[in-house]
């Protein structure tokens, strides 16, 4: 009964009721004769049989997703001989099902019996394993790892190994590439003569004759050469890497790419030069794109794994061929590698390799046609500061920030202000501000309204680094401005922006520098600008205090309570409810509360909904 009622508390179809009658009547049976037992507890599985044939999508799904409920009513015997054989011999239904079910079995062990029941598992698996949909299968490869991973090394052996080796041999290419995620998985904990089976096999799928396999082998090539032998890697492994590396599909040896990195974390740095550079020069300079694009996007893994002289030797070269490379995708993948390449080269000549064998290219990619690609290298570019010094900055980034700050594409802009503090780190906000602040300023005028919100996000920093009064002479009219702003989200940063800048300056400073221009705004003829007004007091009476709130701010809220906008009035309760922990106990009586009281008998029912829950929140 107590099962019935668990497994309940998941179903609630009607039509389940049968089954969970028949698990409690089964459960609670103290008299049945064997022959009347064995027919009851065939039952279950009989309803769940009609259950998942004639019910709709969604429903089976639902069934399969509460599996381990149903196991827990039938106990472990029960699953491990009727459950489990039933899901084994009913792998037919649609891919989402399939999918949940993989996901659910993978989670079976304890439902079985513990991990000396594991191989219980292990054929509706293996049948998941060679469906045809692929999110399925690598599903079913996913619990496989899980659920051999909680085999004994004996049951490995006896249970897991052959499961593989079927999967190896699979007449289908499916059974064949879900075979490629299980063998490293395997082979840590098997004997020597099984681990030279399990090379063979992995040999075998690397060689095998449909392009799908090879891939499944390559992209798990590197996860292999990590679990086996020193001398294997170099006697098995390494041929295998090269033979892929050089495979007539592209999409193989673009995998082959990634376990390039593997494998070299592996080796001797003596032993770099001859077993993996050949390659890897093939690679760099292969005749498809998308392989020089993984090239690319793992440059700076190969060049920790393959070290500095063979960085400088070899991967220096082969970046600049990169960085100019035919292809848009290519080159940007290769510009957003430059300051992380830059960083990791030899301290003792890393400013001479910049200089003379990365910059140059680095100039050309300013003005790439392909927007893609200055926009990657805007992300990374102002990285390079601190590594060149001051001097190499001004003479020779600089003019390429220009550049990029003009430049036509916004993300491209974005990209440089977003990272202007690496530029002041080193050349100092003077510098900064003689040779960037003009563009800045024209970029705060943008018409992209994005551009506009990017410079307002960067001005609080940028307006601390350059002191109060320089930002009163040159950047306060400009936030001012970005109040008034057509556009809400420029309008509702500035706000934020306001507060930010207190917190920078001081309240003293709000009081006679901002809060008298935007109390002005209260009077201004659009209902818009009367808004932006109260938000922009909401933000600033927690960073101005109580008694700049109640005799400087409250005021003003207090008199828009009659604006004849009634977006206007429910803001301002809505107002008064956010300030009134800044405003003195004295004027919530006298002030606030009577100009909510008649705000909660307005005639606009937004208007009354919104003072009667300010009235509740003071009140609270």
């Amino acid at each position: 009964i107590c099962q019935k009622r668990y497994v309940c508390a998941f179903f609630s179809c009607d039509k389940f009721s049968p089954f969970f009658q028949k698990i409690s009547d089964f459960s609670t049976s103290k008299k049945m004769n064997e022959d009347k037992a064995s027919d009851d507890s065939l039952y279950p599985i009989a309803v769940l049989i009609d259950e998942l044939k004639n019910e709709d999508i969604q429903l089976r799904l639902n069934s399969i997703k509460k599996l381990s409920t149903i196991a827990l009513a039938l106990g472990e015997e029960r699953t491990r001989t009727e459950l489990i054989p039933f899901l084994t011999e009913t792998i037919y239904d649609e891919d989402e099902v399939l999918l949940a079910l993989a996901d659910q079995l993978g989670q079976f062990t304890s439902l079985v019996g513990g991990p000396e029941y594991a191989m219980y598992l292990l054929p509706p698996l293996e049948s998941l394993a060679t469906v045809e949909e692929t999110v399925v299968r690598d599903k079913a490869v996913e619990s496989l790892r899980i659920v051999a991973a909680q085999h004994s090394a004996a049951d490995l052996e006896a249970s897991v190994v052959p499961t593989l080796q079927r999967l190896v041999t699979g007449d289908w290419f499916t059974s064949r590439t879900s075979a490629c995620g299980l063998l490293s998985v395997c082979y840590p904990r098997v004997s020597q003569p099984v681990r030279a089976e399990l090379r063979v096999s992995f040999r075998k799928l690397c060689l095998d004759e449909t392009p799908m396999v090879r891939r499944a082998a390559a992209s798990k090539l590197g996860e292999f050469a990590k679990v086996v032998e020193p001398e294997s890697l170099k006697s098995d492994i390494i041929p295998m890497f090269v033979h892929l590396a050089q495979d007539d599909q592209d999409s193989v040896r673009l995998l082959a790419v990634e376990a390039c990195v593997s494998i070299a974390q592996l080796l001797q740095q003596d032993e770099l030069e001859h077993l993996v550079m050949p390659t890897l020069r093939q690679c760099a300079g292969d005749s498809s794109w998308r392989v020089r694009y993984m090239v690319a996007d793992h440059f700076t893994e190969l060049q920790k794994a393959l070290g500095p002289e063979i960085t400088k030797t070899d991967l220096v070269p082969a970046f600049q061929y990169l960085l100019k490379d035919s292809e848009a995708e290519v080159r940007a993948a290769a510009a957003t590698k430059v300051k992380e390449f830059c960083t990791n080269l030899d301290k003792t000549n890393r400013v001479q390799i910049i200089m003379t064998s990365i910059l140059p290219y680095v100039k050309e990619l300013v003005s790439d046609p392909n927007q893609h690609v200055k926009s990657a290298l805007a992300s990374v570019i102002m990285g390079l500061s601190p590594i060149l010094g001051m001097s190499n900055t001004v003479e020779h980034l600089l003019p390429l920030f220009l550049i990029q700050l003009k430049d036509e594409c916004p993300e491209v802009r974005l990209n440089i202000i977003s990272n202007l503090e690496c530029v002041n780190d080193v050349i100092g906000i003077q510098q900064l501000s003689q040779n960037l602040l003009p563009a800045i300023v024209e970029l705060a005028e943008d018409t992209k309204w994005r551009v506009r919100l990017a410079i307002i996000e960067y001005m609080p920093l940028l307006a601390g680094q350059l002191g109060q009064e320089f930002f009163d002479q040159k950047l306060r009219a400009l936030c001012m401005g970005w109040l008034n702003d057509h556009v809400y989200a420029i309008r509702e940063a500035a706000a934020q922006n306001m507060k930010k800048l207190v917190e920078q300056f001081g309240a003293a400073w709000a009081e006679t520098a901002i809060i008298p221009m935007i109390l002005v705004m209260s009077r201004n003829k659009n209902y818009l600008h009367r808004m932006t007004c109260l938000f922009c007091i909401n933000v600033l009476a927690e960073v101005c205090g109580t008694e700049i709130t109640t005799r400087v701010l409250l005021p003003t809220v207090v008199a828009l309570a009659t604006d004849l906008v009634a977006n206007v009035r429910f803001n301002v309760a809505k107002t008064l409810q956010k300030i009134s922990p800044f405003i003195d106990t004295t004027a919530i009586e006298t002030q606030v509360k009577p100009v909510l009281d008649t705000l909660n008998t307005d005639k606009d029912v937004d208007v009354k909904y919104f003072a009667s829950e300010a009235i509740a929140g003071i009140a609270g």
